[in-house]
């Protein structure tokens, strides 16, 4: 890879910054002005998900939690309930941990460079690196998947991007590129041009704002970067999910304070693996239905029929693990004090906050009424 001359370099900014000025998101929520916290709080959001996604949630969090002291004093089961259907729900427990170092005495105290932001909680390179530059004018490159595939392409860089090591090379690119006066604009130009024209399919070099300092696009390569080794696939497990109605409701339960789902309601989920020591082997369903009936009975006080609404399974898949749930349902005439778990209305669980997998359960319940 060769690095450009100062004078071309200065021609680059020159016209990103140009295009970004006339084309650029501007009226996105979160940057209608250069408040590190909304700055934070967006960048987190927008991690894993898609921006016009992440609008409505942005704007409904800054109505519940305007201020960094009161996302730091917000009850967890509030907290979660606005950040419902947005996943990967350790981000806002970090961000509220974070939060809570950042008050002190009553007063917010904001580190202001990329190195000082990154000992918050949560807050890794990019993110510290976008508030840094947008809030506080640090020269630092954020380097997150459209600057990945974005500078990737103008240099021709070929290094692994899953490669952790990689980052610091992107970053030394970024920061020699970066404008030293405008320095938020230029990481959220980059941003956009990711997102737009130099999108990972579908891209528009031709008509791009800097075709002409695309290295890949000159020469037909684009398809090749970033160069991305293939991530290992996620663990399959099989899971059971119980809806249990009786005339005080359904049976639902609040998970462990610690694990994948922590805190979050949903309706009694047993793995596979709770019932047989080798998941790889074949099983069948009838039998997997009366070692659940067992379970309800110890673990619940519950005793009833079980049967399911269907075999087909629903699919949810996390970084790590990819789920499939197949759901049984039963029913009870009398009520019936349970052993753990609390019997839910409607209304009441509405309240809750229960977790994406929990949601793909009462659509799959809603469409084989």
């Amino acid at each position: 890879m060769t690095m450009w001359t100062d004078e071309k370099i200065h021609q680059f900014r020159k016209t990103l910054l140009n295009w970004y000025d006339q084309a650029g998101r501007k009226n996105l929520p979160w940057r209608q002005d250069q408040d590190p916290y909304h700055v934070w709080v967006s960048e987190i959001m927008l991690q894993q998900t898609q921006v016009n996604t992440v609008i409505p949630y942005y704007q409904r969090f800054m109505t519940l939690f305007p201020t960094v002291e009161a996302l730091a004093s917000a009850p967890e089961e509030q907290l979660l309930k606005a950040w419902e259907g947005l996943g990967y729900y350790s981000r806002v427990r970090n961000m509220q941990k974070a939060a809570q170092q950042l008050v002190t005495d009553g007063r917010v105290e904001w580190p202001q460079t990329m190195k000082e932001l990154e000992k918050l909680k949560g807050i890794g390179p990019y993110t510290a690196a976008a508030i840094a530059s947008i809030a506080f004018l640090e020269p630092v490159a954020a380097i997150d998947g459209n600057a990945f595939r974005v500078l990737a392409r103008l240099f021709k860089i070929d290094a692994d991007i899953r490669l952790p090591r990689t980052r610091q090379l992107f970053f030394e690119v970024g920061n020699q590129l970066i404008d030293p006066k405008r320095p938020g604009d230029f990481n959220q130009a980059i941003m956009d041009l990711g997102s737009s024209y130099m999108t990972a399919k579908n891209y528009d070099s031709e008509h791009s704002p800097v075709k002409a300092f695309n290295a890949a696009y000159q020469d037909g390569t684009e398809d090749f970067y970033p160069v991305k080794s293939k991530a290992r696939p996620a663990r399959l497990i099989h899971y059971f999910a119980v809806r249990i109605t009786s005339p005080s409701g359904y049976l639902f339960e609040k998970r462990p304070k610690q694990g994948l789902l922590a805190n979050f309601w949903t309706m009694p989920l047993y793995a596979l693996t709770e019932f047989t020591e080798d998941p790889e082997a074949d099983w069948q369903l009838a039998e997997m239905v009366t070692a659940t009936e067992k379970r309800l009975k110890m673990d619940y006080g519950i005793q009833t029929t079980l049967k399911p609404l269907s075999e087909k399974a629903i699919t949810h898949v996390y970084s790590h693990q990819k789920w499939q749930v197949i759901v049984l349902t039963g029913t009870l005439d009398t009520e019936v004090d349970v052993k753990r778990g609390q019997w839910q209305t409607l209304s009441e669980i509405a309240k809750k906050p229960q977790p994406k997998v929990q949601e793909k359960i009462w659509q799959h319940l809603r469409a084989h009424k």
